[in-house]
């Protein structure tokens, strides 16, 4: 990509606040963003084939919106942390097996997206996201949803195309999870907690694809509970 388009961009971004450059075939975050410290709002570097997140990556303290999908990332830099006004990062269709602690000082962050990537196990530190709405893991190689997961702040959980066959009861502690997908894994009704059919705020239990047939879920105790938070929900949305 020749300097000159990239200057055109990076003209626009100066008056808008978006630089948005997808598809290019970016080896390498561009430099020349930093000119754009005070008051860039949003990127997009979808479809490149950039492998690493600068440490310069912190300077944006404007930044509300992140995107980078179907890249090479492997892991992010620690200064990711300090954009405190990021409310959403989306990060599909990399090659990231875990997040750096600093992820858990993003404290605008709702939307936090990680699906098709590498992550065996679910990443830690994220209690501390107080408005975080909606995490997606779909599409990893996750085995386990383990008790941490109680601390979790987000209305929606999506971990569909996992390799989950554990799920902890105490998920149903999670205090604002209304929507939990887990369709495509290796759960057996077994492995369903009726705590979370019974005493959790989940009204959308999504678990077609596992290895048990979904009407059997009637079988297990506090499924009269779940069916009247999910016929309630149903009717706010009607």
């Amino acid at each position: 990509m020749g300097n000159s388009a990239l200057k055109a961009h990076l003209e626009t971004s100066e008056k808008t606040g978006v630089f948005q450059l997808t598809g290019k075939g970016l080896t390498e975050f561009p430099e020349e963003l930093q000119k754009l410290t005070g008051n860039l709002r949003t990127v997009d570097l979808s479809n490149n084939k950039i492998e690493v997140l600068p440490a310069f990556i912190g300077v944006f303290q404007q930044l509300k919106s992140l995107t980078i999908s179907s890249n090479k990332l492997t892991s992010l830099p620690n200064d990711i942390g300090k954009l405190k006004k990021l409310e959403t990062l989306i990060l599909n269709g990399n090659q990231l097996n875990q997040l750096p602690s600093s992820v858990g000082q993003l404290k605008s962050l709702r939307t936090l997206s990680l699906s098709g990537n590498y992550f065996k196990e679910f990443p830690s530190g994220l209690g501390t996201l107080r408005q975080l709405d909606v995490l997606d893991l779909s599409k990893n190689k996750i085995q386990v949803v383990p008790a941490e997961v109680a601390e979790l702040q987000a209305i929606e959980i999506n971990l569909n195309q996992n390799q989950i066959s554990t799920l902890s009861p105490e998920v149903s502690r999670a205090p604002r999870l209304k929507v939990l997908r887990l369709e495509e894994n290796c759960l057996e009704l077994s492995s369903i907690p009726p705590s979370i059919l019974s005493d959790s705020q989940v009204s959308l239990l999504s678990v077609e694809g596992n290895l048990f047939e979904v009407k059997t879920l009637r079988d297990l105790e506090g499924y009269d509970k779940y069916m009247e938070r999910f016929t309630a929900t149903k009717k706010k949305f009607a």
